[in-house]
């Protein structure tokens, strides 16, 4: 397995330098980190990197496409310890007085390897909320762009994860795992991302725990990149089984 990242909520600074700490002591095969753009928060992810760079020189910043403003300057542009982000589109905030504008993932991209062109750029890809064909469609659109990479959302089947690699055979991609534990945060998959679980899936700690090794097996066979999105778990209990692939 190349890279292993694992993706941070930036609540805080403390929370974040907690999470870290508790990583580097349960999950130390992990060397890179993630961080989501959440509008709930007021520490935004490029704003997180300085915190977490520290420990964690490869920092992986989500940039929403909705929110950059075209007339100012690009989040990360003054920041020289910068080396890699990644390019979302981004879901319309909640708070309808949140300001957006009417940009495309593509053209951030754009934007980014024309004013930032040592950045690697990381794109996603998304296998539930369109056809197999629209998404590849967009991944080539989004190459043209400048993405070199690719995040995937979540995976919670075997059989999902396996064609994916096949699509996705000859790119550079972090394929995603993240527990869901409880049968709201199952609907919230299923509604919000329309996830369409296997039929035999199992929202317990347990279960997701043994799907994350087979699957990790399967990317580490690859030699492929992934990223845990350790999500409402607490990451002592979720992270140090998945070591045994690792030893």
């Amino acid at each position: 397995m190349t890279r292993i990242s694992i993706e941070l909520i930036p609540r805080d600074k403390d929370s974040l330098t907690l999470d870290m700490n508790n990583i580097k002591e349960y999950f130390s095969v992990a060397d890179t980190i993630n961080i989501p753009d959440l509008m709930r928060f007021p520490l935004r992810s490029w704003e997180a990197f300085d915190i977490t760079y520290p420990l964690y020189p490869n920092t992986i910043p989500h940039i929403r496409a909705i929110d950059i403003d075209p007339n100012a300057p690009l989040p990360g542009y003054n920041q020289s310890n910068l080396k890699e982000i990644l390019v979302i589109q981004g879901d319309p905030p909640a708070d309808l007085h949140k300001v957006t504008y009417p940009n495309t993932t593509e053209m951030i991209l754009r934007r980014y390897q024309k004013e930032l062109p040592h950045l690697t750029l990381y794109a996603a890809f998304d296998p539930h909320r369109r056809s197999p064909k629209e998404e590849l469609e967009h991944i080539q659109s989004k190459e043209a762009a400048g993405a070199t990479g690719f995040f995937t959302q979540p995976i919670f089947d075997e059989k999902l994860l396996e064609l994916c690699m096949d699509w996705l055979h000859d790119k550079n991609v972090f394929w995603g795992l993240s527990p869901v534990v409880g049968p709201k945060s199952k609907s919230y998959w299923e509604v919000t991302n329309r996830v369409i679980f296997p039929h035999h899936f199992e929202p317990t700690l347990e279960a997701n725990i043994a799907f994350a090794k087979r699957a990790l097996q399967l990317i580490k066979q690859t030699n492929s990149n992934t990223y845990l999105m350790p999500l409402r778990v607490k990451l002592e209990k979720y992270l140090p089984p998945l070591m045994d692939v690792f030893s």
